[in-house]
């Protein structure tokens, strides 16, 4: 993804970055499942990405986003209602359960695209917008937030 402003270089943005990535990865397995009708794929899928998307959430609705509401609260509140929007297909796979509405591999996939979407409006705006708007107290609210999220990435290698 983007790599054109260094906002990467911070390590909130860098792992904000990775977990996009991991999801990008993860919906490209979906066309595939739905191709061959394995529902139950989609679901294991789905619940993959949820597990990214938990802490990775946490983050920006918690240390990134309301530092970013100050400036841009309309963009910011489109954001936070396609993250609901998002997780309500998504938690229809929770607890290892294969969904049986039949219109939800449809409502999935559209998610997902509404989902990569919203990738790119994230990278392309409000990555580089934090990086020139955040002070050093915002950037720490956001470190103290993910150090208390975590993540399910593994860290890269030094």
């Amino acid at each position: 993804m983007c790599e054109y402003c260094g906002c990467q270089s911070l390590a909130s943005i860098d792992e904000l970055t990775r977990e996009h990535d991991e999801v990008v990865r993860l919906i490209s397995h979906l066309r595939p499942a739905q191709q061959d009708g394995d529902v139950a794929r989609m679901a294991e899928i789905a619940r993959e990405i949820a597990a990214v998307l938990g802490p990775h959430t946490q983050v920006e609705e918690h240390g990134l986003f309301p530092a970013m509401a100050v400036d841009f609260p309309e963009q910011i509140a489109a954001l936070e209602a396609e993250h609901r929007r998002i997780e309500a297909v998504l938690a229809e796979a929770d607890d290892a359960t294969t969904p049986s509405d039949p219109a939800w591999p449809h409502r999935l996939m559209e998610a997902m695209a509404m989902l990569r979407d919203h990738i790119l409006k994230e990278q392309d705006g409000v990555f580089p917008a934090a990086l020139a708007v955040l002070g050093t107290e915002e950037w720490e609210a956001v470190e103290k937030i993910r150090a208390e999220a975590g993540s399910t990435l593994p860290q890269p290698p030094a």
